[in-house]
């Protein structure tokens, strides 16, 4: 992936108006994360520090895994982004 500035989209999340995940939830998802995140490893896809620091505050911040695809999707200005995510895309620096 690229570089994320994880302050400003911590910033933007923070004002968004969604339903955060239950302590409850967030372990949940954090655990699945990780078992992701082993899959992603073992085909040799690893991810970047910024990547898991992007992932660990969208947790933190209490995201739901659909909101995170959504958020990701938006900030890297995908095709199949809903606009209407006041998130930010970046800019692409190549």
């Amino acid at each position: 992936m690229t570089d994320f500035d994880i302050d400003a989209v911590r910033a933007e999340v923070r004002a968004m108006d969604f339903v955060r995940g239950t302590p409850a939830e967030v372990a949940m998802w954090r655990e699945d994360m990780a078992e992701s995140r082993a899959n992603l490893v073992i085909e040799d896809m690893i991810p970047t520090p910024n990547d898991d620091a992007l992932f660990d505050m969208l947790l933190g911040e209490g995201v739901s895994p659909p909101l995170v695809s959504q958020i990701l999707l938006r900030l890297l200005d995908h095709p199949d982004a809903d606009r209407s995510l006041s998130i930010t895309p970046i800019q692409r620096t190549t």
